[in-house]
């Protein structure tokens, strides 16, 4: 699907690639006709912002939004889990279900990055697709309810994920936690919980922790499959 491709691509740390290809994402958009008109228009706006805003601008504005505390963490099961150990076992399990159907990772990001898991979706049936962002639309609804609280027009891809499933049932109360919760304690004392937690999951991914101070994963997300598989990998907008 490609709204979901664009709207991955929209939430990954910007890079010259994404800035240059804007013009065709807003023509995917078009083409697919998947969201509504009012949110169509909204993420196109978004866009059309992007690609006339300097490139080390946006990713200063990304790096302070996403990668400075947990609040906003485009890490799923951050907000499920913590810092659990329920995490790791679940980050696993969701990496199993990548490999199952073909993929591996070749970016170094954890497994539950929801632009990565925007990505898988894209590849695969509509239906399973919808399904599955139906499941994560609890936590997706949460942060898009903080960045909406924010005034960050990146909440815009979180009501268009949101237009293709529809608002999960708790919505309400969803958006009150985010109009009455305080400062992220994480960004408030990050230089203490720096010093005290070290916490990274599946080495073999690179050693990626919850929080990055400068985000090092190759953007936009891609794909590739293992040696054995006949599946292609997603190919980049």
């Amino acid at each position: 699907m490609k709204t979901l491709k664009v709207l991955s691509a929209l939430l990954c740390y910007p890079q010259p690639e994404i800035q240059a290809a804007l013009t065709e994402m807003i023509m995917a958009l078009d083409e697919e006709n998947r969201l509504p008109q009012s949110q169509c228009w909204a993420v196109q706006t978004l866009m059309n912002q992007m690609r006339r805003t300097d490139l080390m601008d946006l990713q200063e504005s990304y790096i302070g939004l996403f990668d400075r505390g947990r609040a906003l963490s485009l890490h799923l099961f951050e907000h499920l889990h913590g810092q659990s150990r329920d995490r790791g076992q679940a980050m696993v399990d969701l990496l199993e279900t990548y490999r199952r159907h073909g993929f591996e990772l070749s970016a170094r990001e954890l497994p539950d990055y929801l632009p990565l898991f925007l990505e898988y979706l894209a590849q695969r049936p509509v239906d399973e697709a919808l399904s599955l962002l139906t499941d994560a639309m609890p936590v997706i609804a949460l942060i898009g309810a903080r960045l909406a609280e924010r005034g960050s027009d990146y909440h815009v891809v979180f009501d268009a994920l949101a237009a293709l499933v529809g608002e999960p049932a708790s919505i309400a109360e969803i958006r009150r936690q985010a109009a009455t919760e305080g400062p992220d304690e994480t960004v408030v004392n990050m230089d203490q919980i720096w010093e005290e937690e070290a916490v990274t999951f599946l080495a073999n991914q690179g050693g990626c922790g919850i929080n990055r101070p400068i985000p090092d994963a190759v953007q936009p997300v891609q794909w590739v499959p293992p040696p054995d598989s006949t599946r292609q990998s997603a190919r980049s907008l």
